[in-house]
């Protein structure tokens, strides 16, 4: 056994054998007397373990028979971590004094923490035997018959445990649970209600409603949520069980009074409730979002006021805000949450990335910035806010932080390779392609097959009419990766269309225009320019007219183009 391992098991044990020293002395009082074994256990409190287990070894050495100074042998064992030695004392002490409970239930307890449930369920038998009164046996027995998967075994335990000590709450649970293990859900519901029958408990009754909820007999199941209540009329899971079955039932006037009382009750976890509201926003249908607006405003209301500085409330609620298109309010509880959790690096990136879906820019840029700050080791942050630079058109600001991501993490190859990408790209857009193409090439440097940079530098180069062959080779890679990608293909087609070969480049148009090809203006322009060089003036005609109603400026001068083509064609 590992070390590590031995240590977990040993300061178990520890504790259970400082709780039998009083148990284990007054059983042998002769011991008492022993000034070698009141001398030890001095050392031993003293964490002198090896001067303790010196003056033990003498005491067995003058008494082979002594029990107890076998007892302390084991725990001064326990302490070094030495299970063997362990073990060799708590079996002389046992057998010295086979009467004495704590002995032999600490040795059963060494078994079970070293995995040996043969010796374990052993020991416990014989133990249940000789002390019939003793509850923690029952218990832990049926803990591991059930670890052991021997559920019929954990459920005789259990009627033994009945019969000795009466029936609990507990106990019915256990069979509950046995007997579901089982794979005998009704068998285990009739014990439950029978259980109800003479005993009742909130917890038994929700129990009893979830089940029959999960039967879809939801009277039944309200019955038993209400009776629950009745019995305590804050209990979380039945005014929760009670809720949801109303809501699904479409009875909505009682289950916002349900939901209110649910989420109003400040003993009841905040996280428990900022689950289930997070679930109703993500999984109900947008219009019952709309439809019941006011009412889940005001359940979010109440949540916020008992758990005001509630990090996953706050979070719910932002969630809530946006979904239902509110980006102000939602701005306003992300905002809150990072406030109340400066430290928070969940709060920080949930806000950053609500800014970017809310394509809030400048804040976007502010506040990734800030949260890099607070986290210089996370460059996201820093690549966040890239986002929002690029969409304000500061492309300065956008290399900037390209360079300083490959100055904090030059190792590491994700962040430095995204950061070439985008410096190129950038370049690019300010019209130095020369730059662009030395971003490229260092990015490429660090992962040759990064297809997003293949495809952008062979287009580029396209564009310039420049290193066709090259561009060909780094476009040829990106459908041979991505054969169904629009963009990918119309690259590819396009470069063999600058080479000279039509008829080579259209098919890959057509299989573009399979997969997105037709939304994009450029494509469907290149695809034309293509079955015009085939003489295909009729299909041709067809995708640039589909190119002009899609055109929003994506080519400034594709309605001079078309005249002068549909001029030639004698149109």
């Amino acid at each position: 056994m590992k070390r590590n391992i031995l240590s977990i098991i040993f300061s178990a044990l520890m504790l259970f054998c400082f709780a039998a020293t009083a148990q284990a002395q007054s059983v042998r009082p002769e011991a008492k007397g022993s000034n070698l074994i009141l001398s030890a256990v001095e050392r031993y409190n003293e964490r002198d373990i090896e001067g303790a287990l010196t003056l033990l070894k003498e005491a067995v050495a003058e008494n082979p028979e002594d029990d107890a100074a076998w007892y302390y042998i084991a725990q001064c064992a326990i302490a070094k971590n030495d299970a063997e030695m362990a073990e060799q004392a708590l079996r002389m002490a046992s057998e010295l004094d086979p009467d004495n409970f704590w002995y032999r239930y600490r040795l059963a307890r060494l078994y079970s923490l070293t995995s040996r449930p043969e010796l374990t369920v052993d020991m416990y038998e014989k133990l249940l035997e000789d002390f019939p009164k003793k509850s923690e046996l029952y218990f832990d027995l049926v803990e591991m018959y059930a670890s052991q998967q021997e559920y019929e075994k954990a459920l005789d335990i259990l009627k033994e445990i009945e019969t000795v000590f009466g029936m609990t709450e507990s106990i019915a649970m256990y069979r509950f649970n046995l007997l579901r293990m089982l794979n005998k859900p009704e068998e285990a519901f009739a014990s439950l209600e029978e259980y109800n029958k003479e005993y009742s408990s909130p917890y038994v009754l929700s129990t009893l409603a979830d089940y029959q909820m999960s039967m879809y007999n939801d009277s039944t199941a309200l019955a038993y949520y209400d009776e629950a209540l009745d019995l305590a009329p804050d209990y979380a899971p039945a005014l929760l069980g009670k809720a949801e079955t109303l809501r699904l039932t479409r009875k909505y006037d009682g289950y916002f009074g349900t939901l209110n009382q649910y989420v109003a009750d400040p003993e009841t976890p905040a996280v428990a409730k900022s689950d289930y509201l997070m679930a109703v926003v993500q999984r109900t249908e947008p219009k019952f979002l709309s439809s019941f607006r006011l009412q889940i405003d005001l359940v979010m209301n109440i949540a916020l006021q008992v758990h005001p500085a509630d990090s996953m409330m706050l979070q719910t609620a932002a969630v809530y805000y946006y979904s239902t298109d509110r980006k102000d309010v939602a701005k306003k509880h992300f905002k809150a949450n990072i406030e109340a959790w400066p430290e928070s690096f969940s709060a920080a990136a949930n806000y950053v990335e609500f800014l970017m879906y809310a394509e809030d820019w400048e804040e976007l840029s502010v506040q990734g910035r800030a949260a890099f700050e607070k986290f210089p080791q996370e460059t996201g942050f820093l690549e966040m806010a890239s986002v929002g630079d690029y969409n304000l058109e500061a492309y300065d600001k956008v290399l900037d932080i390209c360079n300083k991501v490959l100055e904090v993490a030059p190792r590491d190859s994700s962040k430095t390779l995204r950061a070439w990408s985008t410096m190129g790209d950038i370049y690019h857009q300010l019209g130095d392609d020369k730059k662009a193409y030395k971003a490229y090439d260092k990015a490429l440097k660090i992962n040759p097959d990064y297809i997003y940079v293949l495809n952008n530098y062979a287009y580029y180069l396209s564009v310039e009419g420049k290193n066709l062959k090259k561009a060909y080779s780094m476009s040829k890679r990106t459908i041979e990766a991505e054969p169904d990608n629009a963009t990918y293909l119309d690259t590819f087609g396009w470069i063999l269309y600058l080479q000279g070969k039509p008829l080579e480049a259209k098919p890959f148009f057509k299989h573009a225009m399979l997969y997105g090809g037709k939304d994009s203006v450029v494509i469907m322009d290149h695809y034309a320019e293509v079955l015009y060089a085939l003489k295909e003036y009729d299909l041709a005609m067809v995708y640039w007219n589909m190119a002009l109603k899609k055109n929003n400026g994506d080519i400034p001068d594709l309605e001079t183009k078309v005249k002068q083509r549909k001029q030639s064609m004698k149109k």
